[in-house]
Formats: structure tokens, sequence, C-alpha cells
């Protein structure tokens, strides 16, 4: 081992921690601040604190205490330093210095005014437009870097970075308390923080970028957050529709990677290792949303299409042609470009290849889709079904040369290999 070695796996360790970290240190440090970009910048403090001396102190048993700890105490110079320092230990309600010897933890623990649902209200507050509320809070929930936050939006890396750069600056020049919405108010400001959750369920569920096809961490928060939005709001049909659809859609996770960590597909998993627990109270959640009203709300449409995989012990039983059905009922209620491609897929699947390519025909001009590797990869796999294998192993390659996520690079080049002709 070179001597560089450890501090790499050092390094990887802090890029773990911050992972799981940041959402919550933000958060706790928001609520101290009264400013989440003041928040932000405390928690890159202590990371970058961390990037200094853990190579050689060694990583602490606690990380995320040590963090919060650290950026505490910047917090606490910080406040220090304001001429309204007494106005805002009023604001506090208790002394910031007693706060901060009673350990790195007190006072954050979640409850059910949790400090990340303050931190995605704030974020998602109205004064925002709403593309700068989705990429601060998927920015500042999910510690996704900039790049990550563009794809997930399919949009240029500056644009989202000027996003996320007004936003804050909005929400400190609007003086934005750093609160949960009143009761009254929950219902109209609920729909960018659902859009929001499930954005970050689905980076979790399949990452746009780095060497991991999942990152379970940002799945397991988005359900939590979506179980806690439901015991606040027990009315609201899409949050019930939100928590059917992540309980069922993460129920794959156990069949999702093979032995060596490579990706397996849907129709390719072993779904006797699908967690039924998951998928029953994913069904549950879905009946509820159901009850109240909502069964055409965007995501209990989707959490419809999902229990329809889930019913299906063999792929071959699975009920494509409701599943194209509920894929077209979804396109009028909420129109995307990435809809109108799993409507496609679908169709292939239910009337025949050459039907899903005319569907997916159109797509292939719309300039938001013309970076994102699933386009050609559906296409590809439409064309192969056809015969036609050499139009999808090129479909294939420029999949492969779309995505930043190195094992769906790799299933891409797998099956662009597959389309070979025999030597």
């Amino acid at each position: 081992m070179t001597a560089a070695d450890p501090h790499r796996t050092t390094h990887r360790a802090i890029e773990a921690v911050w992972r799981i970290e940041s959402a919550r240190l933000v958060a706790g440090l928001a609520r101290v601040v009264g400013d989440v970009g003041t928040a932000e910048e405390l928690a890159q403090d202590a990371l970058v604190i961390a990037l200094e001396r853990w190579p050689g102190d060694g990583v602490p048993d606690r990380p995320g205490a040590w963090l919060m700890a650290t950026a505490k105490h910047r917090a606490v110079d910080l406040l220090r330093r304001r001429t309204t320092y007494d106005r805002k230990l009023q604001e506090l309600g208790r002394d910031v210095e007693t706060r901060s010897e009673a350990g790195p933890e007190d006072g954050l623990d979640d409850h059910i005014g949790d400090d990340l649902l303050r931190l995605i209200f704030t974020a998602c507050h109205p004064v925002l437009p709403a593309e700068g509320r989705v990429a601060l809070t998927l920015r500042l929930l999910g510690g996704l870097s900039t790049e990550e936050t563009a794809r997930a939006f399919l949009v240029p890396e500056p644009t989202v970075a000027q996003r996320i750069v007004r936003a804050k600056r909005t929400l400190a020049a609007k003086r934005v308390p750093f609160a949960m919405p009143a009761p009254g108010e929950l219902a109209a400001r609920l729909p960018p923080v659902l859009e929001v959750v499930y954005l970050v369920f689905n980076e979790g569920y399949s990452a746009t970028a780095g060497g991991d096809w999942m990152r379970p961490a940002l799945c397991e928060e988005a359900m939590r957050l979506g179980r806690v939005l439901a015991g606040l709001m027990p009315g609201e049909p899409e949050v019930h529709g939100l928590v059917a659809l992540m309980e069922i859609q993460a129920s794959r996770t156990p069949a999702r990677t093979g032995p060596s960590g490579e990706p397996v597909l849907l129709l390719d998993q072993d779904r006797r290792r699908w967690d039924r627990l998951l998928i029953r109270r994913g069904t549950e959640a879905l009946a509820r949303a159901e009850a109240l009203g909502g069964a055409f709300g965007p995501y209990a449409l989707q959490a419809a299409i999902a229990a329809c995989h889930a019913r299906a012990l063999d792929p071959k039983d699975t009920d494509w042609e409701r599943i194209a059905a509920l894929y077209r009922v979804l396109a009028h209620v909420r129109p995307s470009p990435v809809v109108e491609l799993n409507r496609a897929v679908a169709v292939g699947m239910a009337h025949g290849p050459a039907q899903g390519l005319a569907v997916l025909a159109p797509l292939t001009t719309d300039p938001s889709l013309r970076d994102y590797p699933h386009l050609p990869a559906a296409r590809a796999d439409l064309l192969a079904k056809l015969g036609r294998t050499d139009e999808a192993r090129q479909e294939f390659h420029r999949a492969a040369a779309l995505t930043r996520n190195a094992r769906e690079r790799a299933v891409f080049l797998t099956r662009a290999a597959a389309c070979e002709p025999p030597s």
C-alpha cells in the first residue's frame, strides 16, 4: 500500500459521511443561525476542517456528531461577531454557549417538527420560483453536487448553479424564517415539497453519477420524510401516493444488484428477493390515496404502475396493457418527455416494439432529452427486439457515452456487445 492510500481511504470516508450527514448538518445549523445560505457555508467549513484533520487524526467514532460540533462552534463565533448578537440570543430562546457545551446533537434530534422538514419548506418558500425551490432543496437535502442536480433536472450545470445562488440570496433578502408554515398554508406549500422528496428518492434509487448504482441512504431519508409528511397531512391523497410510490419502488432494492454490485434490470430481477413488507405498506398507502379521491394524482398514478410490477410474481405476468394505459393518463395529468419515454417502453412491451418506436420517435428531437442516456437506451432495446442489431448497438454505445454513472455505463456496453454479429 502506498503512503497516499490511507489518505484516499479517509477522503472516501469523508465523502460518504458528507453524503449521509450534510442535510441534517445544514438543517440543524439553519435553526441556529436562521439562514440556509449561512448554514451551508458553516457546514462546508466543517467539511474542510475534516479534510485537513481526519487524514492525520483518523475518522472519529461519530463523524456526524464531530462535524456538527465543529460547525456549531463556528456558528457561535459567527453570532458573537454580529452586532445583533443579543437579539439573536432572544430569538433562539436560550444561550447558544449552553447549547454548544451540552453536546453536538442536543436540540437537534428529529421530531414531528423535524429540522429537515423545516429546511424543505423554507427552501420551497413561495418567494422562490419553482425551479429555484427544487434546485436549492435538492442541493441542501441530498448533499448533491451542482452537476448531479443539473442532471436530475436535465438542464445545463451553470443554470442550476445560478438558480441555487439566486434562491439563497432571495431567502436572505426576504428574511424568510426557518420554520414550518402555518397549518392553513401547508396544502398550498405541499406540491414543490413532494417534488423535492421524490427527486431525492430518485437520486438514491438510480444515482446520476459516480460509481454507485444506488445510494440507499437518500432513498431511506426520502421515505422517512414522506412518512412524516403523511403523519402531518393525513388528508392529502398525494402525500400517500408519493409514500406508496417510494415504498413499492424501494421494495426492489435487494434484487437490483448482483453479487459484485452490478446492476440487475427490472425484468431480470429475482422477485423473490423483493421486500414484501414494503410492497404491502406501499399498496396500503396507495389504497389510502385512492380512498381520499386521489387515484388520478401524478404520484398515485406512478404508484399504481409500480404496483402492477409488484403484483407480477413472474415478469411474464406483468399487465403491460394496464401500465401503458396508466402512462397515457399520467401523460395527460403531468405531461413530460420522460413520462412519454416510459409510455413508449410500456407500449413496446404491450403491443410490440414497432409501436413502441412510433411513440418514441417524436422524443428524438426533444432538446430536453438530448443528453438523457435512457432515450437511446430505450430505442436500442426496441431496435434489438426488431432484429435491427447494428442500429441497436450504436444506440447502446450512445447511451454509454451519455451516462455519468459507471455501473450504468457497464450495463449499456454489455448490451452493445450482445448486439455484435457472431465472429
